[in-house]
């Protein structure tokens, strides 16, 4: 089979308080993937601020954006994938209305078009993840979004965890995942969960991977971030990666530094992965009603 080669790329990076800062960096990150061949690239979560949810407060909602034509993050980020020919996936604190705000997925066509957005479905509550103080769930069901080089499908952190979410994205077509991200260490925590903590988030993306027969790329924030409200912040463990449809790592980042993450993948693997391991053939879906069931007695 004919190789079917596509650059992509992930931009792992240190946030500061400077929001403006912040998203002109990434611009000129996006910038520099495009000149090493990236023809996809995907931000971390919530690119251009501090990981705000480690604590509850109101002010942040000033953070958000209304993600229409007039937003001059979306003209900026519209004007470089047109002048690249570039894909690029765009993570955003949406503000839809008073009162309504959602962890946003942005994604814009080779020619600077919008194909669409998804919004983050599954929203965390834990210590120093207070994200459903801040962000409605999703309505946007899980979407393929299908670009000019690759049918991509876009899920956002949390959601890494559940493999419904990859699955129903994979059954619509999806070649590549793509999980911008925000997750770290607690200091606390550290020494005594770290490893099994980073290990566990690593394996299921790979599973998701093997398991669908597609392409995952998992970017991550990098460093400390501390408020000064709270005790401790989180690090941020970087390693971001793509991964093949064999879950096998192609690309990763190392753990405490920003990086810049490019790997030429072949799409043609998605169909001799898929014909060698026919997961999706042998699916019986006569006998998952269950999966529909919040808890399931078997009495």
């Amino acid at each position: 089979m004919k190789k079917n080669l596509l650059g992509i790329g992930l931009i792992q990076s240190r946030c500061s308080e400077h929001i403006e800062q912040n998203f002109e960096k990434t611009l000129l990150k996006i910038e520099a993937l495009c000149d090493k061949g990236a023809k996809v690239i995907c931000t971390q979560e919530l690119f251009s601020s501090l990981y705000f949810c480690q604590y509850q407060n109101p002010d942040f909602f000033k953070l958000a954006e209304i993600l229409d034509e007039k937003n001059i993050h979306i003209k900026k980020l519209s004007q470089l994938s047109k002048k690249n020919k570039a894909v690029i996936i765009a993570s955003f604190f949406e503000k839809r209305s008073e009162g309504i705000y959602h962890n946003t997925a942005i994604v814009f066509d080779h020619d600077g078009s919008i194909a669409g957005l998804y919004r983050k479905m599954h929203i965390p509550d834990d210590p120093h993840f207070n994200e459903k103080f801040y962000f409605t769930p999703g309505d946007t069901g899980y979407k393929v979004f299908k670009t000019k080089y690759a049918n991509i499908g876009v899920l956002i952190c949390w959601d890494q965890w559940f493999p419904e979410a990859a699955r129903i994205t994979a059954l619509k077509g999806a070649q590549i995942l793509f999980y911008p991200t925000a997750i770290g260490w607690l200091p606390s925590e550290k020494k005594d969960f770290g490893k099994k903590q980073y290990n566990s988030w690593e394996i299921i993306q790979r599973a998701h991977a093997v398991a669908n027969g597609l392409y995952v790329a998992s970017v991550n924030r990098v460093g400390t971030e501390k408020f000064p409200q709270l005790k401790e912040g989180i690090e941020f463990w970087g390693k971001s990666f793509i991964c093949d449809p064999y879950g096998e790592i192609i690309e990763q980042a190392p753990y405490d530094k920003e990086a810049l993450v490019f790997a030429n993948i072949d799409l043609s693997e998605i169909e001799k992965t898929r014909a060698v391991w026919p997961f999706f053939r042998d699916r019986r879906i006569d006998s998952y009603n269950d999966i529909l069931k919040r808890f399931v007695d078997n009495e």
